[in-house]
């Protein structure tokens, strides 16, 4: 698309053929602009990745507070060892759910 507009094609009939908008156009051109398809699809995993990277980040950061508002000896079991499970995918048979608020799980 961004080829289309550079070979010549005016933005208005690029923009029309696919259906965005000169805004949206203008956005993707200086995002994309000079790269090579492939350079365009690395950049789309990276930031994929990313995201997945931030999000695994966000739970741990999550568990962890939540493993340091438990009382010691909680039932004798961590939400971290509770078979095998970190708290983000605890099973919630003991009572222990994600949620620092949430009462037991049932």
């Amino acid at each position: 698309m961004i080829k289309e507009q550079e070979a010549g094609l005016p933005t208005v009939e690029v923009c029309r053929k696919h259906g965005l908008s000169a805004a949206t156009f203008y956005k993707l051109e200086t995002k994309y602009g000079g790269m090579e398809v492939s350079d365009a699809r690395r950049l789309r995993q990276l930031e994929d990745e990313n995201g997945k990277l931030k999000r695994l980040l966000a739970d741990s950061m999550l568990d962890n507070a939540i493993l340091k508002d438990l009382p010691e000896g909680s039932a004798g079991k961590s939400l971290t060892t509770h078979r095998g499970s970190g708290a983000t995918q605890c099973c919630g048979c003991c009572g222990n759910t994600r949620s620092r608020n949430a009462g037991p799980a049932g």
